[in-house]
């Protein structure tokens, strides 16, 4: 859904581009590209088609710029409340899907 392509781009025999996007947008809030991908899914699977194997890639695992320096049990010593609460570590982490 996000190629970077603009929609004026899209080729003159396909019609206008609004209504190109019109389409595309309600197929989107109505579910209808879901289930396509669901269905298509279904049958390269039972095909064989499809190695479901995850994996995870450790190198975007960081934590909040303050956990470093985290104190222990909880112990916040800043004026501001809401700072107390912010300073949790934040975890991000990636899993791929290699079909």
């Amino acid at each position: 859904m996000r190629v970077g392509a603009p929609w004026r781009d899209v080729p003159e025999r396909y019609g206008r581009w609004q209504t190109i996007y019109g389409l595309f947008r309600r197929w989107q809030r109505d579910g209808t590209w879901r289930r396509i991908l669901t269905a298509l899914q279904a049958a390269a699977d039972a095909a064989g088609l499809i190695g479901w194997q995850v994996s995870v890639d450790s190198t975007i695992c960081r934590a909040h710029q303050h956990a470093a320096g985290a104190r222990k049990r909880g112990i916040c010593r800043s004026s501001r409340r809401a700072a107390c609460r912010r300073s949790r570590p934040i975890m991000r982490w990636g899993a791929h899907v290699v079909a």
